[in-house]
């Protein structure tokens, strides 16, 4: 089986476990993240519930709080009103009923005052100070600050003023309703469930306290109603209600380890394929880098070799014209010396940068063929045409280019069987050349194109496959230009393209 059919095959089993492992992995790892995210949302929704629970038992203190409000007025006035009556009693009035209303209210301190401001009785208030008239005055003023007093008209139109405060038992229980209502806001703020959250006032615009969101957006109305708006399609908002705040609102959505989470198994695969890219690229470079070592040390070596039989066949032409041999047998055997001094030039040159000059690529070109005329069959006719007349340069080296016309020519003389045409098309555009060498052999399939250039890959029983892939080094390395395979058939031909910098 051919080196790269093998190798082909490795990458596909390598790639092949290589997604399954991935596979495996993203499905366990999301597996997991999924488990977290339940939890996660578990929490959001038993914290959710937990404030839409904390905040009926706010409301319904709140309620019980007005309902304990209006009922210390009632108390307040029905002691007034029967402060009144015993002032000024009737003939049908229960007296007795009237004392025992004013002498119930054990809870609600009470100032009595005359028109003119005199104080006349007080009820409740601290029994050491009542005689201690600061004392009666600072009262005075704070029960005007919390309620009016209520206006008692006794006989002839005169009036009293009974002034009221606050029982002790009803500041106690505003002062609970107070800390409540501040923990309530304090526990939607920090939460123990990490969610992002914003608490309202009934307009959407005041915002009362937030939690776990930046500071920056909560400053800016532009960005919080954006917030507002995203928070709102994520989750449903609690509404809640203190008396005369009106209706206010929690906004929340899912925390920001839950949003992590979610694009958790993306990041992961992220990763994963930037590891697996660099880790290939590094292997490539390494073994390019390698091969490219082979290749110069093969190539420095070989044109070692061929040095010392070179100079001892010069001597033996030097030698035999001094015989009488023929004159053709010493010219083709010059040829043959000069070719092999042309072949060890090519290979000292391989691993060094070569010295391109402006050269004509027509008549380097003609040159080439002329020397395969003659040692290939001649049933293959060759064909030479350029369409910009017979001055076409470029920056080329002459002996290294003819290197790669004659390899591409080889192989299309084996692909043709020795039996054909090759036609060498020669195109001169504005900043590129382009030569096309075309042949009538076997053609081949387009999942070939570039694996023909690699090293080691040949389609003949004893090649070693060095050929094209020599090629496109000379090409692409030496004369940054490109070659490839322009088109092929099976069974009709193939074209090469080689692309020059004028």
């Amino acid at each position: 089986m051919n080196i790269y059919s093998q190798k082909q095959r490795w990458k596909l089993l390598l790639f092949a476990a290589a997604l399954i492992i991935v596979i495996l992995s993203l499905w366990y790892t999301n597996r997991l993240v999924h488990k977290i995210a339940d939890d996660e949302r578990k929490k959001v929704k038993l914290w959710a519930d937990a404030i839409r629970k904390k905040a009926k038992l706010v409301q319904y203190t709140n309620e019980l709080f007005t309902k304990i409000t209006s009922e210390e007025r009632k108390k307040v006035e029905l002691w007034a009103n029967g402060t009144k009556l015993l002032a000024s009693p009737t003939q049908t009035e229960d007296l007795t009923f009237l004392l025992q209303v004013v002498t119930n209210n054990e809870t609600v301190p009470v100032i009595l005052v005359d028109g003119k401001g005199n104080v006349i009785g007080s009820r409740n208030l601290d029994s050491a100070k009542t005689n201690d008239k600061k004392y009666l005055e600072k009262e005075i003023e704070e029960m005007r600050s919390q309620h009016n007093p209520i206006e008692i008209t006794i006989l002839a139109g005169q009036k009293n003023y009974l002034y009221y405060k606050d029982s002790r038992l009803f500041s106690e229980l505003k002062n609970v309703l107070d800390d409540l209502v501040k923990s309530f806001i304090s526990e939607v703020a920090i939460n123990s469930a990490s969610v992002p959250v914003i608490f309202t006032d009934s307009t959407r615009q005041r915002v009362i306290a937030f939690g776990n969101i930046d500071s920056a957006k909560v400053s800016n109305p532009a960005l919080l109603q954006t917030a507002i708006s995203e928070m709102e399609s994520d989750k449903p908002p609690i509404i809640v209600n203190f008396g005369d705040e009106g209706q206010q609102y929690i906004f929340y959505k899912d925390s920001s380890l839950l949003t992590e989470l979610k694009y958790y198994p993306y990041a992961q695969f992220a990763v994963i394929g930037l590891f697996l890219i660099i880790a290939y690229t590094l292997f490539s470079t390494a073994r390019n880098a390698e091969q490219n070592q082979v290749w110069v040390g093969m190539a420095k070596e070989t044109a070692h070799q061929l040095g010392t039989p070179l100079s001892s066949l010069m001597a033996w032409v030097e030698y035999l014209k001094t015989k009488n041999v023929p004159e053709e047998t010493i010219v083709e055997l010059e040829k043959d010396v000069k070719r092999l001094e042309t072949i060890t030039e090519r290979f000292s040159k391989i691993g060094s940068a070569p010295k391109l000059q402006k050269e004509n690529i027509v008549e380097a070109m003609e040159d080439s063929i002329s020397y395969l005329k003659t040692r290939t069959s001649k049933n293959v006719i060759y064909t030479i045409k350029s369409h910009n007349g017979k001055q076409v340069f470029a920056q080329m080296n002459i002996p290294l280019f003819a290197w790669v016309i004659e390899n591409l020519c080889r192989n299309a003389v084996d692909a043709m069987d020795g039996s054909g045409s090759i036609t060498v098309d020669i195109f001169d555009q504005t900043q590129f050349i382009y030569i096309d060498i075309t042949d009538t052999g076997k053609g081949m399939p387009k999942s070939k194109y570039k694996t023909i250039f690699k090293p080691g890959f040949t389609t003949k029983q004893r090649g070693w496959g060095l050929g094209l892939s020599l090629s496109k080094r000379i090409i692409e390395n030496y004369h940054e230009g490109e070659i490839f395979v322009k088109s092929s058939e099976v069974g009709k031909g193939t074209t090469f393209r080689i692309v020059l910098n004028k």
